[in-house]
C-alpha cells in the first residue's frame, strides 16, 4: 500500500516505447490508435473521425523515435539515431547552478534544453501524468516539465514533474511541491485542474514537455532520453463501473513474487519497507518477468540478512525525496527503463478487457486500487491506495494477482473476484472505512514491455490505445 498522499489518487501506468521501425505512430488514446510522427502545423492534432473524441477518457502522446526527437525545438540538444534513438546533449546551451534541496548541496552544471512540438489532445482533460524513459551516467541528470494550454486559450506555467537520475549520487530524486497557478495543481507525480467539476471549468487543451538535460562542466558524458510524453485524462466520476465480461479463457504468466511485508521496518530513509514498498515491490516483479535484474555489485549497499535485496534496490531507484515515498507513478516507470532494452510508460486502461488482451499478448499489468476490506473479498486489509500485478485470469474471469501486501512470497499469488476487483480498480469514488467520500483510481496502471514489442504484443498496445 501506498503512503497517504495528498494528490488525486488517479495515475496509471503504461508502457512502451518501440524503435522508429517498430511502431509508426507516437500518438495513443484508449479509443483510437492512429498516430503520425514528427510535427503537425503549430498544435499537433488528433484528427479523428467526427464523435469518436466524445467517448475518450485517456488521451498519451509518446515521443521516441528518431523523428520525433528531429521534431521540436533545440537549444544545445541533438536527435541520437540507432537501434534506440535518443535525446543526447549536443553542445550545451549554458551553465546553471542547482542547490539540492535534500542535501544543500550546490553544484554548477551544463546544460542543453529540448521543447516538443505543441500537442493538442483529443481529450479535454483534467489530469495529466508524465513519462520519460532514459539513461543518466554518474554525472548527469534530466528535468521534465510540462505546460498546458487550457480550453479558455490561457497558457499555464511551466510545472516540474520531475528532477530525475536512476542513481542518487549527484542529485536526489525529487518531484517539486507548491506548483500551482490558481487552475491547476501539481501533486508530486499528476498535474490536475482544480475544480473541474464546476461549470465552464478548466481543462488541458494542449501541452508540451520540456526537458533539460544536465552534466557535469567539461565532462563528454550526456544523458540519454529514449521516450517522453504524457497521458492526459478526463474520467468521469463514478462510485461503481459497468461490468466486463470475461473472455472465458484461463492465462497466467509467470511472473516472480515478492512480498513487501519481508521488508517492514527496512530501510527508514526510504520509507522503512512494508506497506510503502506495494509499488517498487510491483514494478521489481514485472521487470524481472522480462528477464532483467539489478547486477550484483548493485546490490552490495543491501545488508545480507535481508530476503530479496533486488526490492530493497527497487526501493532506493524510486524514491522520491520530497514525496518521501516509493510510490511515485512516473518514477517507477523510469526505474523500470533503467533496464536493457525495456520500456515503461503510466497510464490509465478503460476496461478489464484491456487487461485480458495484454495478458493473452503476455504483459503482465501494474495497477492501482482502492478499497475497504470487506470490498475485495480473500485481500485481508483495506487501502486508500495499493499497486499490485495482474499476471492472468481463470477460465471463469477472475482475476489473479500477485499482491505484495502478504505475508510471504509463497502468498503472493491470490484470486480476487472479477467483479469486486474491476469495480475497485476503475471507479474514481468511493466510500471509505470513516463513511466519507474518497477518490479511486479509475483505471491507472503501469505498462513494462521490451523497447521492441513483437508484433503480438504491438497489437495488443495498440488494441488498448497505448500505441
Amino acid at each position: 500500500m501506498t503512503a497517504p498522499t495528498p494528490r488525486r489518487a488517479l495515475l496509471a501506468l503504461a508502457l512502451a516505447a518501440t524503435a522508429a521501425a517498430a511502431v509508426p505512430g507516437g500518438r495513443a488514446s484508449a479509443a483510437a490508435t492512429r498516430g503520425e510522427d514528427g510535427p503537425r502545423g503549430e498544435a499537433e492534432r488528433a484528427g479523428d473521425a467526427p464523435g469518436e473524441a466524445a467517448a475518450r477518457a485517456v488521451d498519451n502522446r509518446f515521443w521516441y523515435s528518431y523523428a520525433h526527437w528531429l521534431a521540436g525545438t533545440h537549444h544545445g540538444t541533438a536527435a541520437l539515431a540507432g537501434s534506440r534513438p535518443g535525446l543526447v546533449i549536443d553542445i550545451p546551451a549554458g551553465r546553471t547552478e542547482y542547490t539540492d534541496p535534500h542535501t544543500a548541496k550546490k553544484a554548477t552544471w551544463e546544460y542543453a534544453v529540448w521543447t516538443s512540438p505543441v500537442y493538442r489532445s483529443s481529450v479535454p482533460g483534467t489530469e495529466a501524468v508524465a513519462s520519460w524513459n532514459a539513461h543518466t551516467p554518474a554525472g548527469t541528470w534530466i528535468q521534465i516539465e510540462l505546460r498546458a494550454t487550457y480550453g479558455s486559450g490561457a497558457v499555464g506555467p511551466w510545472y516540474v514533474m520531475g528532477r530525475w537520475a536512476s542513481g542518487d549520487g549527484d542529485v536526489r530524486r525529487t518531484s517539486v511541491d507548491g506548483q500551482s497557478d490558481g487552475s491547476t495543481t501539481v501533486w508530486t507525480d499528476t498535474l490536475a485542474v482544480d475544480a473541474p467539476a464546476k461549470a465552464n471549468g478548466v481543462r488541458i487543451a494542449d501541452w508540451q514537455l520540456r526537458l533539460t538535460l544536465h552534466r557535469k562542466p567539461g565532462a563528454a558524458l550526456t544523458p540519454t532520453v529514449w521516450l517522453a510524453g504524457a497521458m492526459v485524462s478526463d474520467v468521469p466520476d463514478r462510485f461503481t463501473v459497468p461490468a466486463c465480461a470475461p473472455v472465458g479463457k484461463a492465462r497466467e504468466l509467470k511472473v516472480p513474487r515478492y512480498s513487501q511485508e519481508l521488508h517492514k521496518g527496512h530501510y527508514p530513509q526510504y520509507d522503512n519497507g512494508g506497506e510503502a514498498w506495494c509499488s517498487p515491490t510491483s514494478s521489481q516483479m514485472t521487470i524481472e518477468y522480462w528477464g532483467r535484474k539489478p547486477a550484483a555489485g548493485d546490490l552490495a549497499w543491501v545488508d545480507a540478512r535481508y530476503p530479496d535485496p533486488q526490492v530493497c534496490h527497487a526501493a532506493r531507484s524510486t524514491y522520491d525525496s520530497a514525496y518521501k515515498g516509493c510510490g511515485n507513478w512516473s518514477f517507477n516507470a523510469a526505474y523500470a527503463a533503467t533496464y536493457t532494452d525495456l520500456a515503461g510508460v503510466v497510464t490509465r486502461l478503460h476496461s478489464l478487457a484491456d487487461v485480458e488482451t495484454l495478458i493473452g499478448s503476455g504483459i503482465p499489468v501494474i495497477t492501482s486500487l482502492s478499497f475497504r476490506a470487506e470490498e475485495l473479498t480473500g485481500a485481508g486489509y483495506g487501502t486508500a491506495g495499493h499497486l499490485m500485478t495482474v499476471v492472468g485470469f481463470t477460465a471463469a474471469g477472475d482475476v489473479v494477482a500477485n499482491d505484495p501486501n502478504s505475508p510471504d512470497d509463497t502468498a503472493v499469488r491470490r484470486v480476487y473476484r472479477r467483479r469486486e476487483w474491476e469495480n475497485a480498480w476503475l471507479r474514481t469514488k468511493r466510500t471509505n472505512a470513516a463513511g466519507k467520500v474518497a477518490s479511486g483510481s479509475g483505471g491507472v496502471c503501469y505498462l513494462y514491455a521490451p523497447a521492441r514489442p513483437s508484433a503480438v504484443q504491438i497489437a495488443a498496445l495498440r488494441a488498448v490505445g497505448v500505441l
